[in-house]
Parts: structure tokens; C-alpha cells; sequence
């Protein structure tokens, strides 16, 4: 973390020890989506200690924290996620998560550390603040999308919140990085269910039956040929059936087969074709083999698409630790904020080979350093400056 560590200011190294605590205290208490009420208790006394006395509950366990300058300025938004995973951990951690079945393995203990910091740094150095700056606490980034239940509740337009920015923990970039890229960085997503319903039988006489196994496996096949046939090839999009149940014995033909999968693209236009023929084909697929199909979509979050004004000003202020990234295919509820308010996201690097700090997001075993949140810190501290330039 050599590069970054020479762009860090001493009084932001100077909350290594306060973010180091925080993280791994919030490590120990993870919770799910609207569960998080350990969670949010522990963020509303830190709020206090902090000195932040506008604040304003929502969801239940989702808080808005907001501090106004003296200098004028722009009203920004600066985001956080709090829920965690049905994750067993496995990371060998002292500080381990305390719930068994359930870890922050998305790094959201993280992101909740580096905001609090943010904050703990700004009560020490008011006058790094200009226009209006609120901090979102976000429940349920894992489902069913705190983002979005947020946005209904109209507290940010009331705010008049006029851009936001959010960071995310990642484990494919290299620790003392800052990676981003305007337009579309991540997916667009849905999960889908296909429920295929046949007619039983004996399997010694297939012949009286319809089975629904075997026209899963048609439809499964046939569905492939929407990305390589029906979309371009260079529009990228992921079609993936994670789970198959179905059958009742081993000698009964299968009257019904659920499938259970996520499908992925950068594109509205493209992803509401692959919607549309994923429909189309399963139902005349399943026909042909006498079984009926039916198709269910829970469309989740939108393409994270970053505002390039916003990542000029990122590439600016990160200088030499910054790099352009790839499009991921992953997705994000922080692009339910940008339906309506200018935003951008941005990885920060935890990678670190030497550790054997390289399991990736949502694994039972990802594990990181919390002097890379710093980064994370100064890097919101130096878009408050760059964010009001344009």
C-alpha cells in the first residue's frame, strides 16, 4: 500500500486505531436485510459520540445522518450498506462473527468503518465541509434493496441531496487502489424462476407420463441459445440456473421440476429481449416435450451507471493510486439512487497475495486489513473539494 500511503493525510492515518475497532466490533454482530438492529444501534451511539445531532430513522434499521457546513457548497450524499450474509465464517478471525450461519462476507463492516471515520474525521476538521453532507446507513443491500425503499420514502429529495457516492470493498484489486469508470460498471439483474409442470407416472412406463425432467434439460439447453443466437456478441449478458429441484422417486416419471437462476446484462434494451425470450422459449420448449412451463421474474437492481463528471473528479483527487476497471457483471442496489440522483461507485482495493488475503466477495473465508479503509476515507475527503469544482 505503498502509493496510497503517501497520499494519505496524518490526520486521517491518525483514525487507523478507531476504524480498526469499529470494523471488527461490527464484525461480530452481523445481521440480515431489516434485521439489523444491533447494527443500527451501534451506528446511532458511535453518530452521537461523533457529535451529530440530525438524524432521522428510516426503515427501521437504516439511518440518515446529516451535517451542514458554514462554507457554501453542494448537498452530497455519501453512502453505506449494513447487512450481512447467511454466511457460516470460516476466516479463523478472534473477532469473528458471533452468530453462527451469518458473517459480513460482502464487506459491509468495512464500508460502515470507513463511513463512521469519515464522519469522526470531519467532527475533528469542520472546516473540510462545504454545502450540506449526508451520510445514508443503508439496510438490506443484499435483499430485497434498502436502496430503493429509501429512495420511496423521499427523505433524500427532502434533503436535496444532489449527488451520491459509495464505495465497495474488493478483493480482485489490489490493496492501496481506487478503481472506477463512468457509464455502466455494474449489471443490471434479475432472478429468475421456471416452474415446469409434466404429468407422473411409472418410470417403467414413461410412455403414460410427461416428464418434467427431461423437458428441464430441453429447456435448460435451449435457453443457451438466446446469448450465443439472439444477442449480439459483444453485449455482454449472464444467464446462470443455480439451482434444479424436482421428481419424487427414482422410478416415478417427474410431474414437476422448479429451476431457480439469475440472469445478468449492461443494457435495458438488451436485458428486456433476453426477458422476453427467456419467456417465450421455456413455455414452447416445455411444449414440445407435453409439459407446460412457467416463468417468474423478481427484476432486482438496475446497472450501476456512474456519472462521468463525478469520475473525472475521482480520477482527479486519487491521482496516481486511480485505475479505469472493467464492467463487472456483479450488481449493486446503489443503482436504484442513481435512477434519480447523479452518482458514482467506486471499488477500494483489499487484495493482498502475500496475507492470502484473495477470497473474493461472499465467501466464507474473505478476510482484509483496515488500513485500507483509510484510503477509502481520504478519498471521500478529498471529493468534497473535488465534487463542488463542477
Amino acid at each position: 500500500m505503498e502509493t496510497s500511503e503517501r497520499m494519505i493525510d496524518a490526520e486521517v492515518k491518525e483514525l487507523e486505531e478507531l476504524v480498526t475497532t469499529m470494523r471488527r466490533e461490527l464484525h461480530q454482530i452481523p445481521e440480515l436485510g431489516l434485521q439489523e438492529k444491533q447494527t443500527a444501534a451501534y451506528i446511532r451511539q458511535k453518530l452521537n459520540t461523533f457529535g451529530i445531532n440530525e438524524t432521522y430513522e428510516v426503515l427501521g434499521t437504516g439511518t440518515i445522518a446529516v451535517l451542514r457546513g458554514t462554507k457554501l457548497g453542494k448537498t452530497l450524499a455519501f453512502r453505506s450498506d449494513i447487512d450481512a450474509l447467511p454466511v457460516t465464517e470460516q476466516t479463523g478471525y478472534s473477532f469473528a462473527s458471533k452468530t453462527l450461519g451469518k458473517m459480513h462476507a460482502c464487506g459491509h463492516d468495512g464500508h460502515m468503518a470507513t463511513l463512521l471515520g469519515f464522519i469522526a474525521y470531519l467532527h475533528k476538521h469542520p472546516e473540510k465541509i462545504q454545502g450540506t453532507l449526508v451520510f445514508v446507513f443503508q439496510p438490506a443491500e443484499e435483499g430485497p434493496g434498502g436502496a430503493e425503499l429509501i429512495m420511496k420514502t423521499g427523505i433524500l429529495q427532502k434533503l436535496g441531496v444532489e449527488e451520491i457516492v459509495g464505495l465497495h470493498v474488493f478483493p480482485d484489486l489490489p490493496a492501496g487502489k481506487i478503481a472506477c469508470r463512468p457509464g455502466a460498471m455494474m449489471a443490471r439483474n434479475a432472478e429468475v424462476t421456471i416452474t415446469i409442470k409434466g404429468v407422473s407416472t411409472h418410470g417403467a412406463q414413461p410412455q403414460l407420463g410427461e416428464d418434467a425432467i427431461v423437458a428441464a434439460g430441453g429447456v435448460i439447453t435451449g435457453l443457451n441459445s438466446i446469448l450465443a443466437r439472439n444477442i449480439g456478441p459483444l453485449d455482454n449478458v449472464v444467464l446462470t440456473f443455480g439451482t434444479i429441484h424436482g421428481g419424487e422417486a427414482m422410478n416415478i416419471v417427474a410431474k414437476e421440476v422448479v429451476l431457480h437462476g439469475t440472469m445478468r446484462a449492461f443494457d435495458d434494451t438488451v436485458y428486456d429481449e433476453v426477458v422476453r425470450r427467456i419467456d417465450l422459449l421455456a413455455s414452447e420448449i416445455a411444449k414440445g416435450y407435453g409439459c407446460e412451463a412457467e416463468v417468474v421474474f423478481n427484476h432486482m437492481y438496475r446497472v450501476v451507471n456512474n456519472d462521468p463528471k463525478m469520475v473525472r473528479t475521482l480520477e482527479k483527487v486519487a491521482a496516481d493510486y486511480y485505475e479505469e476497471t472493467l464492467p463487472y457483471l456483479i450488481a449493486e442496489d446503489f443503482s436504484m439512487y442513481q435512477q434519480e440522483i447523479p452518482g458514482m461507485f467506486f471499488f477500494l482495493g483489499i487484495r493482498d497475495e502475500a496475507k492470502g488475503y484473495t477470497y473474493p466477495l461472499h465467501s466464507s473465508k474473505m478476510k482484509f486489513d483496515e488500513v485500507n479503509l483509510l484510503l477509502g476515507i481520504q478519498t471521500y475527503v478529498n471529493l468534497i473539494a473535488g465534487l463542488n469544482e463542477i
